[in-house]
């Protein structure tokens, strides 16, 4: 589409019924014919609008697609999202996002993409990515942290999924650690960070962040390691995925923002108070062997695991699988 395209569709979003075809004009900078084709192109892409003379257009209804317009219209964030980049079908968005900044993609550029052919999860995992029902993206970040500092950046995506699932459902999510969301015990979104780094200095990491909106039972791989679930199944109702995408993109800008300002404490804080193992028993294990049992406590500026066993021996774990007892 045109990028004016974009343009209109946000003032459909920020604009209450009807909108003249002269302030569209206006507002462009282009000529009432122009508009007219613009509107044309966006009821081919599948967008409902009605005309009426006299009083001008109106957004009826939208397709349920991912694409950079789309989002962009419902955008508010000031880093996240400064530009858009959308693929109809890719191998893996993180590794898009990952050539896009090693070519120097500004910071806050977000890769998305309708569907994956070779979706990544953590510890080398496939991450299931059938076209059209989901969100798959990454985002590129250009944080002045150091290396060590930055899985801190996976709680602050957690946290922002979050607060996404809560704000477009009627469903409470809880965050397994490290990089897990849960819905009735049920994964429903997963995230993997990738980073760039030299000794000293970060040069981006990439929020690679996959949610689980409207696919079926069917559509769910029969060799799953845990029980997943979707936003459509637990609540009943389908998800409206450029609305969910920007309204995650847009909680995850103001929680970098308050990371840039005030550090990962009230991250943490509420990354604690959403995890699912929050004041629990709880037993990690490393490829399939149990290695450390006790009460959860929390995790640490490192976004380390902290456990206290029975003895009141505190631990520190930086990978495994939890289950909470």
């Amino acid at each position: 589409m045109h990028p004016k395209v974009g343009t209109i569709l946000r003032l459909f979003r920020t604009e209450a019924g009807y909108i003249s075809g002269e302030l569209l004009s206006r507002e462009l900078g282009v000529s009432r014919t122009a508009i007219w084709k613009h509107i044309s192109a966006l009821r081919n892409s599948g967008y409902c609008i009605e005309a009426v003379p006299s009083r001008g257009y109106r957004l009826i209804s939208s397709p349920d697609v991912i694409n950079p317009h789309e989002v962009a219209a419902q955008l508010n964030s000031t880093t996240i999202g400064r530009h858009l980049e959308f693929f109809k079908l890719t191998t893996s968005t993180n590794s898009d996002a990952f050539r896009l900044a090693e070519n120097g993609a500004v910071e806050g550029t977000v890769v998305l993409t309708d569907g994956q052919s070779g979706g990544k999860g953590r510890r080398g995992r496939i991450w299931s990515s059938p076209a059209g029902v989901n969100l798959y993206c990454s985002v590129v970040l250009r944080p002045a942290i150091m290396p060590h500092e930055a899985p801190q950046l996976t709680f602050l995506s957690a946290v922002a999924v979050a607060r996404a699932i809560e704000l477009t459902t009627n469903l409470i999510p809880e965050i397994k650690w490290p990089n897990d969301l849960l819905i009735s015990g049920k994964k429903v979104a997963g995230l993997l960070n990738e980073m760039s780094a030299e000794t000293d200095g970060i040069n981006f990491v990439i929020l690679g962040i996959g949610v689980n909106l409207n696919m079926t039972a069917g559509q769910f791989p029969d060799d799953l390691r845990h029980p997943a679930t979707s936003l459509l199944l637990e609540s009943g109702t389908e998800v409206d995925r450029p609305r969910f995408a920007s309204t995650m993109l847009n909680e995850l800008d103001r929680l970098y923002t308050d990371f840039l300002t005030h550090g990962f404490g009230p991250v943490r804080e509420e990354w604690q108070r959403r995890c699912n193992a929050n004041g629990r028993q709880v037993i990690v294990s490393d490829s399939g062997t149990e290695c450390t049992g006790g009460l959860f406590i929390g995790i640490d500026a490192d976004g380390a695991l902290l456990l206290r066993s029975d003895d009141e021996v505190q631990h520190r774990i930086t990978c495994g699988d939890v289950r909470v007892i």
